[in-house]
């Protein structure tokens, strides 16, 4: 049976596991966010359903709400099994969460809407975006820590741009095409009465798919070497919690610089492929059909630039390669969805989605592996949920304060120009600031 040696940072890695190591954390993330993006292509139908306005901005603003309140319970589920995954091991919290997530979207489907009986439905929306919440935070515990755990230093840059950004990918294509699926099969006001329902209920296969993909999954070789290291000492005694460790002086101020990254990444991302389904649907007017088709491309193209970033700070650095896309994003993103808002062309419209998921995802393809970069194992999978879940959970908020800031539907493609300028403005600080983490993992 082949091995891959991992120098001395670890034991040496049989090649299977590596591989299946790769598949889980890619496939686990990509369902994870399959789960969550579906809210994001029904948004105006949930949006009438349960958050009814006469301004249909704040209906979107309502609905992009309930998105963020998910992100803002993600921190306390990476606190819950980010701490349960340093203690005793990736795979057990991965499997609990996986399932929970799938499970907890599946269960939307089944919620009676406000026309049915009265307040009490947006109430039990939030309740459920809450419960969901938890759970992907413990997916992002597990997940962006075991694939890169599980392959030579050499490949840490591709294997965080393939899970992060590349599992989004994933994700958004798997969402785009139940959408197109589901759409065809309940075209025009039957989308509206069963079409959003399903589209939920789909989310039980990221269940099933989850528990199949992860039961034979081993621990990564450096938890592995981090249990043997524990027994070697023959303590008995409570090692101390990695939640305590994190917000000591050692690691407190880790953890803010860190969020100045994943918020301008988190940001980014959810202003770019997060918002581009209502985009299309609310600014260009494009059938659900014609929309899922295009966002079926732009999938493809955020996959390709998770991919590529990733490889390209694997060979000049995370820290010049933060730089290099923050600029870039800073001068692209504005003309972009300024130019997207005035075309009627379908070509012209695809190539401008296509650049702005590309933009999007590279942005934090690199995130993932400069935050392993930044704990010991002890702490990485905590560390990292965190950094991550905290960072993105304020750039979650930004769909929502775009929609607020547009007074009509034609102002978006303006407030989203000037947030991504902002958002970039603050990934190019934390990029300035934070050291070269290359190399630099224990």
């Amino acid at each position: 049976m082949s091995t891959i040696e991992l120098k001395s940072e670890a034991a040496p890695i049989d090649a299977t596991h590596m591989r299946s190591a790769i598949i889980a954390s890619t496939l686990g993330w990509a369902l994870d966010l399959f789960d969550l993006f579906i809210l994001l292509y029904v948004a105006p139908v949930v949006g009438a359903l349960f958050f009814p306005s006469t301004h249909p901005t704040l209906s979107l603003a309502a609905v992009y709400a309930s998105f963020a309140v998910t992100l803002l319970m993600r921190p306390v589920g990476s606190a819950i099994f980010g701490h349960y995954a340093d203690a005793h091991g990736r795979k057990g919290a991965m499997l609990v969460a996986m399932i929970g997530v799938g499970i907890s979207t599946a269960a939307f489907g089944l919620l009676p809407t406000i026309h049915q009986i009265g307040f009490i439905a947006p109430v039990l929306f939030i309740i459920m975006r809450l419960v969901q919440g938890i759970f992907v935070g413990g997916v992002v515990a597990s997940t962006h820590t075991v694939g890169t755990e599980s392959v030579p230093a050499s490949w840490r840059g591709f294997m965080s741009g393939l899970v992060g950004g590349g599992g989004a990918g994933i994700g958004a294509l798997m969402a785009s095409i139940v959408f197109f699926i589901t759409s065809w099969i309940f075209p025009g006001e039957q989308f509206s009465v069963w079409g959003w329902r399903v589209m939920f209920f789909s989310g039980l296969l990221s269940a099933v798919l989850g528990l199949y993909i992860f039961r034979n999954l081993e621990e990564s070789p450096f938890f592995k070497r981090l249990q043997e290291e524990k027994a070697a000492r023959k303590s008995s005694a409570p090692t101390g919690s990695p939640l305590k460790a994190l917000f000591s002086a050692g690691y407190r101020n880790v953890l803010l610089v860190n969020l100045l990254i994943t918020f301008g990444g988190g940001a980014g991302y959810y202003l770019t492929s997060g918002y581009l389904p209502t985009y299309l649907k609310v600014i260009n007017g494009i059938s659900n059909n014609a929309a899922a088709l295009i966002l079926m491309a732009a999938s493809v193209s955020a996959f390709v630039s998770a991919v590529a970033i990733g490889l390209l700070s694997d060979q000049i650095g995370r820290k010049k390669t933060f730089l290099l896309v923050g600029v870039v994003a800073i001068v692209a993103l504005p003309f972009l969805y300024l130019a997207l808002g005035k075309t009627t062309d379908m070509a012209t419209i695809v190539l401008y989605a296509l650049a702005i998921s590309f933009i999007g995802n590279a942005g934090y393809a690199p995130v993932l592996i400069f935050l392993n970069e930044r704990f010991p194992t002890a702490l990485r999978a905590s560390g990292t949920g965190l950094s991550w879940n905290i960072g993105f959970a304020l750039g979650g908020m930004m769909p929502t304060v775009v929609s607020l800031a547009s007074p009509t539907p034609a102002a978006i493609p303006m407030s989203l120009a000037v947030a991504s300028v902002g958002i970039f403005l603050v990934y190019l600080l934390g990029s300035i600031i934070i050291p070269e983490t290359k190399g630099q993992f224990k």
